[in-house]
């Protein structure tokens, strides 16, 4: 872990999140504008597991935790695919590209983890104080 000073509410956090996007991709979907482009539910896809990932790199310093967490959130994306299209086939359809922007979410958030905005959630307890 990061040195935090709340580690236990951040990772409670982080896990609500991730118990959120297990809710939601089994529940039914929600209605779209007419006027959505196409394809517009692959980028809430990235954006969800993007958001996830980038959690975990505020969270986790080392490598190996990282890229475990990593391998953990597209696990979890291909899962909920599977799941979408055999628990829930009346509500929900499984979509291989859907796995697919999840995987990249996931992906593009690690990497920030090589940035300065690894440090984001350091600099906010720092600057909310002691």
């Amino acid at each position: 872990m990061r040195p935090l000073r709340w580690p236990g509410v951040w990772l409670s956090l982080w896990l609500l999140a991730i118990t959120g996007v297990i809710v939601l991709s089994l529940m039914p979907p929600p209605s779209v504008p007419i006027d959505a482009p196409p394809n517009f539910d692959k980028l809430l896809h990235f954006s969800a597991y993007f958001a996830l990932a980038l959690g975990a790199v505020q969270l986790f310093s080392s490598r190996r935790a990282l890229f475990l967490s990593a391998l953990g959130l597209i696990a979890l994306g291909i899962v909920l695919e599977w799941a979408q299209g055999s628990w829930v086939p009346h509500i929900r359809t499984a979509d291989p590209w859907d796995a697919m922007a999840n995987s990249l979410g996931v992906v593009a958030g690690t990497l920030l983890a090589a940035t300065p905005l690894s440090q984001c959630l350091i600099k906010i307890e720092n600057a909310l104080g002691a």
